[in-house]
């Protein structure tokens, strides 16, 4: 006993010695972007382990696993297809207007799972933000892991349904993906970050994302042509407002590069453009979340 005492008042005189600092509180300058990201990537076997979680738990105990991933866009084609498509005549004008759905409907499924399930992954995993400290970042990226996993899947799905029609995409414009999956994931981890800060302190965010995102499902081109659109718009101003919408932007990103069929058919001008610029405007939409996430989290324990 007494050789311990001098050791341990010599580990909190250094311990006194050392500088508070403030864990997960958003710094200045470059510090303020550097060391969040330097967090992630010390705690990314924790990102890899709550993705593969998320995945499991999704699909656990079900005879066909990871199929059932499918399950939805496929039943919502359908659907799509069959009523909206035949019965009610959306599909005139529209040459194979599956795939024109499945694309559209691959690339906002991307958002919307993204957005949804960011929302909600800070309470989802409140007993490890209560016990556990890692960058809390982790939940709503983990999120985002999970539904760009079934992306992966359905974007397979979209590519042999090309090969099915005999139009598969092996053209420059398959490029267009790129940006517009860019453009889908910024703004989607945007709306994750700020949201799920939100959601802690006012649960019925979740539920308003959920609604939000239908709205913006249904204010892009996916079910129904962007041409038609520009015929019913003949307001030039109110034409630019509509496909200016990131996402709009991003869904025709999508048909442009997997829809060979509408190639020939009118489209929005200067389309490559458009998404960069709405990318560096969802960068800085971006920072501006996490920084809200940052400055927030502080009282996620407590608030739990």
């Amino acid at each position: 006993m007494p050789e311990f005492i001098p050791a341990a008042e010599e580990r909190f005189a250094r311990l006194d010695g050392l500088p508070m600092r403030s864990v997960g509180a958003p710094g200045s300058g470059w510090d303020a972007f550097a060391r969040p990201v330097r967090e992630i990537f010390a705690h990314r076997e924790m990102l890899g382990l709550l993705v593969r979680r998320d995945l499991k738990a999704r699909y656990k105990d079900s005879a066909l696993g990871f199929l059932w991933a499918l399950a939805r866009p496929l039943v919502q084609l359908a659907i799509y297809y069959v009523v909206l498509g035949h019965f009610l005549g959306a599909a005139r004008g529209i040459p194979d207007f599956a795939v024109y759905v499945f694309a559209g409907l691959t690339a906002m499924g991307l958002f919307q799972e993204i957005a949804v399930g960011g929302t909600g992954s800070i309470i989802a995993n409140s007993g490890l933000v209560k016990k556990v400290y890692m960058p809390r970042e982790v939940f709503p990226l983990a999120s985002a892991g999970s539904a760009l996993f079934n992306f992966g899947v359905q974007v397979v799905v979209l590519f042999i349904a090309t090969l099915l029609v005999g139009k598969p995409p092996f053209t420059l414009d398959f490029l267009f993906v790129f940006p517009s999956l860019a453009v889908l994931l910024v703004y989607a981890l945007a709306f994750a970050l700020l949201f799920s800060a939100f959601n802690v302190y006012l649960r019925d965010m979740q539920y308003l994302v959920e609604v939000a995102t239908m709205l913006l499902f249904w204010m892009s081109p996916i079910v129904y042509s962007w041409q038609m659109v520009a015929s019913i718009i003949t307001n030039p101003i109110l034409l630019e407002i509509y496909t200016d919408n990131p996402l709009t932007l991003a869904v025709l990103g999508f048909q442009r590069a997997f829809w060979v069929a509408g190639e020939d058919l009118a489209q929005p001008t200067h389309l490559l453009l458009r998404l960069f610029i709405a990318l560096l405007i969802g960068l800085v939409l971006l920072l501006v979340s996490h920084r809200v996430f940052l400055r927030l989290q502080g009282d996620f324990a407590q608030e739990l």
